[in-house]
C-alpha cells in the first residue's frame, strides 16, 4: 500500500488593515459615543430633572402656606413658578434661587444679584435648552407681546416679550396690543430702545443681566420698569453662544384678584 504525502498550504499573509480603515473605525465609535451622549442627555438627565423639579414645586407650596416665609430665597430653594401660555397650559417650572449646575438640573434658575419677579429693574433667569428638563428648549419661538407670567407666594406678574427689531414705528406697531404708558414711550424710543425681544450673544455678556439690559448700568435708577431676561445655551447642544429674551412687566397683581388674562393666551 503506497503513501501520500499531503500537499503543503502555503501559509497566508495577514492582510494589512489601511489607515482608511481604523479611520472609519474611529468615526464609527466616536458616533456611537456621540449617540450615547446625545441619549444621556435627552432622556436620562430629563428624568433626574423631573424628579427634582417635584421636589421643588412640593417645597413651593409647602413655604408658600407659610405667611412669613423668607423674601429673599436661600441658594438651591425654589421660590416662584414661571408660565409661558404660548408653550401651552401645561408649561409651568418652579424657579430656582442660583445658576450653579445643581441649580439648574432642577429647574430654571435667578442670577443671584439681580432683582426679583415684581421689582424695578431685571430678573434674569437660566435654563437649559436641551435635557435636565429643557426648560427653556422653546425660547426662539417667542414672539413680541408674548407673555411670561411668574407667580409668587403674594402676587401674579406678567411680563411682555420686547420687539425683535430697533425700528421705532415698528416697535411702537408691535407693542401697540400689549404695553401701553409710559412703558410703551421707553420701550420706543426710551431706556429700552435699543433692547430686543430676543437676540443671539456670547457667553461673556453679563450686560444682558443688567436693570438696563445691555447697558453698563448697574443701579436701579427710580421709576425704572420691571424686567425679565431668560437666558439658554445657542445653538442646540453647544454652550458657543447665548439666546437672549427680554421682556417688560405689564402688570402684577394680587393673588386675591384671580389669575391674571394673559394665562388664557395658550396657543
Amino acid at each position: 500500500m503506497s503513501s501520500t504525502s499531503p500537499e503543503t498550504v502555503p501559509a497566508r499573509t495577514p492582510r494589512r488593515i489601511t489607515a482608511g480603515e481604523v479611520f472609519g473605525e474611529i468615526l464609527l465609535t466616536v458616533g456611537v459615543l456621540l449617540l450615547l451622549f446625545a441619549y444621556y442627555e435627552s432622556f436620562w438627565t430629563n428624568v433626574k430633572s423631573q424628579k427634582l423639579q417635584e421636589t421643588a414645586q412640593t417645597q413651593l407650596e409647602q413655604q408658600w402656606v407659610n405667611p412669613r416665609a423668607a423674601s429673599t430665597p436661600e441658594l438651591g430653594d425654589a421660590f416662584a413658578r414661571m408660565y409661558i401660555p404660548a408653550f401651552g397650559s401645561d408649561y409651568q417650572f418652579a424657579i430656582i434661587e442660583g445658576v450653579d449646575e445643581q441649580a439648574l438640573l432642577a429647574g430654571p434658575g435667578r442670577y443671584p444679584d439681580t432683582q426679583l419677579p415684581g421689582e424695578p429693574g431685571n430678573f434674569a433667569v437660566a435654563g437649559h435648552r436641551v435635557g435636565k428638563g429643557a426648560p427653556f428648549n422653546d425660547l426662539g419661538r417667542l414672539a413680541a407681546c408674548d407673555a411670561i407670567v411668574v407667580e409668587t407666594q403674594r402676587q401674579w406678574v406678567t411680563y411682555r416679550v420686547l420687539p425683535m427689531t430697533t425700528d421705532p414705528a415698528q416697535r411702537a406697531q408691535e407693542i401697540a396690543p400689549c404695553i401701553g404708558g409710559e412703558a410703551a414711550q421707553r420701550v420706543t424710543g426710551g431706556d429700552y430702545a435699543h433692547v430686543l425681544g430676543r437676540h443671539i450673544t456670547t457667553p461673556n455678556d453679563v450686560s444682558v443681566i443688567n436693570p438696563v439690559p445691555e447697558t453698563d448700568t448697574v443701579e436701579v435708577a427710580e421709576g425704572l420698569e420691571g424686567m425679565i431676561t431668560l437666558t439658554t445655551c445657542h445653538p442646540q447642544f453647544s454652550n458657543a453662544e447665548r439666546m437672549i429674551v427680554h421682556a417688560v412687566q405689564t402688570e402684577a397683581v394680587d393673588k386675591p384678584a384671580g389669575i391674571p388674562t394673559a394665562m388664557t393666551e395658550v396657543s
